[in-house]
């Protein structure tokens, strides 16, 4: 179950008053990285809460946040990480969205970053398959200029080849594109800001 930029977390410092429907935990696997960059791999309060009383997750850290029962006082997790280290599949599924993130959220033809859709390259009057060697992010432009013909017989030329790519790439793709929100305790675990160092 992974949210991204769906939740509105607290702006930093605000974290006590905060809705708990607001404080999401950012999932991390037992490798202490995130089991998912793009989307960031968030789950709901309720969720963590559950995950950290079955001994499922460990709490790495914790909001401002506290929720009161009759017997119990607890902080939200801000972060979590699986007890037990799940592998990611090395390749993953073939679907829009991971089409586009192979793409870097960009039109292989002309550059746009908007109004994309996808490409057949070999047209599938000419036999061309939905497959990952075939498909290209297209913007909605480029795809009807280009419509049933070859790049070259439309005289477009592709940035990239369509490919099959890895679940891994997917991933590095992915942290690019950093969330609109972080909380200060998810930065440790994330590299969008972090300065490379000789």
């Amino acid at each position: 179950m992974y949210h991204s930029d769906i939740l509105s977390p607290p702006p930093h410092g605000h974290d006590v008053h905060t809705p708990p429907e607001s404080c999401p935990a950012l999932v991390l696997n037992a490798d202490y990285t995130p089991l998912s960059y793009y989307p960031l791999s968030l789950w709901p309060w309720q969720t963590a809460v559950k995950a950290a009383f079955l001994e499922r997750v460990d709490i790495v850290a914790e909001y401002d946040r506290v929720i009161r029962s009759p017997n119990l006082d607890m902080r939200l997790p801000s972060v979590i990480a699986l007890r037990q280290y799940v592998r990611p599949s090395s390749h993953p599924a073939f679907t829009r969205f991971n089409l586009f993130l192979r793409d870097k959220f960009t039109c292989q033809y002309c550059g746009a970053h908007n109004d994309l859709t996808f490409d057949h390259v070999v047209p599938r009057a000419y036999g061309g398959r939905t497959t990952w060697a075939n498909v290209t992010t297209a913007c909605a432009p480029c795809n009807l200029r280009k419509g049933g013909r070859t790049p070259a017989e439309a005289h477009m030329q592709l940035h990239s080849r369509p490919h099959q790519p890895t679940t891994h790439s997917l991933q590095e793709n992915g942290r690019a594109f950093p969330p609109h929100y972080l909380h200060e305790t998810w930065r440790d675990y994330l590299y969008w800001d972090t300065e490379l160092l000789e």
